[in-house]
């Protein structure tokens, strides 16, 4: 199970400036569960951004949609096509979901919406590949939808760290590295300027893996002390 928090307004307005047709992307099962990112929450969501963004005058095209699970590209190949209409896709699932977007979606910015609280691991016969190490301090808006948290060995927030050859990291040659993965997605999306913009140094206080098991309560919605312990 993973858990999301929704970003600030003004940072994710800060990330939409100057794009005229946004997709807000919501996800039908982890975010929505916890009512950070189901259909509900992309609607409003992008009902606020076509009314808070202003273009020459005009707010941009803003349209909302939702699919199943955006961790899974089975889930998301079938609108690609479609999804190419729009100049940016802001994203409601966890960091992985981001991510599986943004290995889709080659020529489009794919934006999160969401800081990543923690995840829950399901523990069965598959096998999974780590993408998002959940920190709560999502930056994949400077990384072209690629974790550097996760999927760099020694989680270089300004790499690359000169180390890599082809391509590979110096710390498990069987693995990309992470920096030349966000290189060559910036080159494609033709923001390679962002390697020259610094990322200030991680919240790592917002973590707190030394405190114990984490939780998240939804103040809005939980019930009043009295009716706790009571079902219909």
């Amino acid at each position: 199970m993973i858990v999301a928090n929704e970003k600030p307004l003004d940072e994710i307005l800060r990330m939409l400036k100057g794009y005229s047709k946004i997709l807000v992307l919501g996800c039908n099962t982890c975010t929505a569960v916890c009512l950070a990112g189901g259909e509900k929450a992309a609607r409003e969501l992008a009902a606020v951004i076509e009314s808070k963004i202003l273009l020459d005058g005009e707010g941009p095209y803003v349209k909302a949609e939702v699919v199943e699970r955006q961790c899974e590209p089975e889930f998301l190949q079938d609108h690609i096509e479609d999804w190419k209409f729009f100049d940016v896709i802001l994203s409601l699932a966890c960091g992985a979901g981001v991510q599986t977007l943004a290995s889709l979606m080659e020529d489009r910015p794919v934006l999160p919406g969401l800081n990543t609280a923690f995840i829950g691991s399901y523990v069965g016969e598959g096998t999974w590949s780590e993408m998002c190490r959940a920190c709560g301090d999502c930056v994949l808006e400077f990384t072209a939808g690629i974790c550097p948290i996760a999927r760099c060995a020694k989680r270089m927030l300004n790499g690359p760290c000169g180390g890599s050859k082809d391509g590979r990291c110096e710390v498990d040659p069987e693995k990309p590295c992470a920096w030349h993965l966000i290189y060559e997605r910036l080159k494609r999306l033709g923001q390679l300027e962002k390697m020259a913009e610094i990322i200030p140094p991680k919240r790592w206080a917002i973590d707190r893996r030394d405190a114990g098991p984490r939780r998240r309560t939804r103040r809005a919605i939980t019930l009043p002390s009295f009716l706790r312990g009571f079902r219909a």
